[in-house]
């Protein structure tokens, strides 16, 4: 395997990389909007509070 073929190997993982961090980034605040729209039908639910809260220290790290 030739330097020219080990480069676009590299560069295919990484735009693969890439791709899959951007949809699990967009499924992450789908999510996330999901639950907010529950918490506005149901201000009650704390534990969800708890849930972002931890998700955005885990996100912060």
């Amino acid at each position: 395997m030739g330097m020219k073929d080990q480069f676009q190997d590299k560069a295919e993982r990484m735009q693969q990389q890439g791709k899959q961090r951007a949809e699990q980034a967009k499924d992450q605040i789908q999510n996330r909007d999901r639950r907010r729209e529950e918490d506005e039908m149901d201000p009650s639910s704390r534990r969800r509070e708890a849930e972002d809260r931890f998700e955005q220290h885990r996100d912060n790290a």
